[in-house]
């Protein structure tokens, strides 16, 4: 059946159809999808071809961070595309100079070089690759709650689920405990977390053991944030047995936070650092790792083996520089610190009012609202790694209310752009209250 519109004025049917019968969709039963078509997008907002409005209220995937159709972006990516659109890594540009000396401005600590991705797995694979190059050390250390990519080395290093299909995957992948376990409302003590990671490296052998992996607020499991000394922990026991400790900021980076970086609000300087998604507010694919001084040393006397067709993308890199440009320009560190104290009062008041809520967290504009058939004894809403009949009907609710966020086991996030007002935050939260109303029939105590 051939398609009757014009170029560029397809419905949402024939948008749909297209996609489905000649592209796969990630992490999906094709024969169960049922895809949003979107047209276009600006500030906060997706709209369809026909023209509804849907809140964007998860930054897509936690990675517009800047919203939607930002021009001063926009223009800086056609200006660089009509001056030079691609040149193979081993060239120098001027853009890439300028990033560079950028990020080290902002990067934690003496972080003053980077490997320049297309993404945050790439990032991960090269942190992987780094790490090994540097110590002359096979092991790697992660863990089970969190999610680093879906590419080889990535994937093995994540924890979650989505990891068994993809098995075997990396040799000398290592697990070490979590902060929070599954099922449990409150982190575990960080006595007992730090003690697990150095249980784990002494019958692993310290020797052997080139990194230490970690989000530094886990994403899509959950935002969990690390109880204070944690990270600051994990950087002394690293220190103590000449491990390199990996920061993964793919999504917790640029602003998301209220910092840079969330390792910033507990004043820790990682050996590597993973960055992607706000990198260029996802405008353009970009990812980088930055590494300490004393690593990118290392390689000025030795091969550096890895390397990348699109390292260093000219137009990609333009759209980064320019992105950070608007983070400072518009002030939205900050803004991000004090929504963030607007949008922990919607989760609060919440909690207050809906027994299906156990508990939220958040930093900045970082947050997560997690859902509970009972509070006391603690049961999540979903099984593990699994979802309920309740959990879709909410799901359903925000759907047809137009509210885009992600939903995931009992989870629902709340991580909007950075850019979104108090009266944004206010409508996409009177959506979620009429959704809770849903969940709520679902509690028992």
């Amino acid at each position: 059946m051939g398609i009757s519109t014009a170029p560029g004025r397809m419905t949402t049917e024939e948008i749909v159809r297209l996609n489905r019968e000649h592209t796969l969709f990630s992490w999906s039963v094709q024969g169960a999808l049922d895809p949003i078509a979107i047209d276009h997008a600006e500030g906060v907002y997706l709209y369809t071809p026909e023209g509804d409005r849907i809140l964007d209220f998860n930054s897509q995937l936690m990675s517009v961070n800047i919203g939607h159709g930002d021009r001063r972006v926009i223009d800086a990516i056609s200006e660089q595309a009509t001056k030079l659109q691609f040149v193979q890594p081993a060239f120098a540009t001027e853009i890439r100079g300028r990033l560079g000396e950028k990020l080290a401005e902002i990067l934690p600590g003496d972080i003053d070089k980077v490997f320049f991705t297309l993404g945050g797995a790439e990032a991960i694979e090269n942190a992987i690759k780094i790490a090994r190059h540097y110590s002359g050390r096979y092991k790697v250390l992660a863990r089970y709650r969190a999610y680093h990519g879906a590419t080889f080395g990535a994937m093995t290093l994540t924890g979650d689920p989505r990891r068994w299909a993809n098995e075997p995957g990396l040799v000398g992948v290592v697990r070490y405990p979590d902060t929070h376990r599954w099922g449990e409302k409150e982190p575990r003590p960080v006595e007992e977390s730090l003690q697990g990671l150095e249980d784990v490296i002494r019958y692993e052998g310290p020797q052997t053991i080139a990194a230490v992996f970690l989000e530094t607020i886990v994403g899509t499991n959950g935002i969990l944030i690390p109880p204070d000394g944690y990270i600051q922990g994990v950087r002394e026991v690293c220190d103590r047995h000449g491990i390199l400790m990996v920061a993964d900021e793919v999504m917790a980076g640029f602003g998301r936070t209220g910092r840079w970086f969330a390792v910033d609000h507990w004043d820790t300087v990682p050996d590597l650092i993973t960055m992607a998604k706000g990198l260029t507010s996802s405008y353009l694919p970009l990812g980088a790792v930055g590494m300490r001084h004393h690593v990118a040393e290392a390689f000025e006397q030795k091969m550096f083996y890895g390397g990348l067709t699109y390292s260093s993308h000219p137009v990609s890199l333009a759209a980064a520089l320019a992105t950070i440009g608007v983070y400072e320009e518009d002030g939205l560190l900050e803004r991000t610190a004090r929504m963030g104290e607007v949008m922990r009062r919607h989760h609060e008041d919440l909690y207050r009012r809906h027994p299906s809520v156990g508990v939220h967290r958040s930093l900045g504009l970082f947050g997560i609202i997690d859902l509970v058939r009972s509070r006391e004894p603690y049961e999540p809403l979903t099984p593990f790694n699994g979802t309920s009949d309740e959990m879709k009907a909410v799901a359903g609710f925000l759907r047809r209310n137009n509210l885009y966020t992600m939903i995931a086991n009992n989870s629902i996030h709340t991580n909007p752009p950075l850019t979104i007002t108090e009266e944004q935050l206010a409508e996409g939260f009177e959506i979620i209250d009429r959704a809770l109303d849903i969940a709520d029939q679902a509690v028992t105590h």
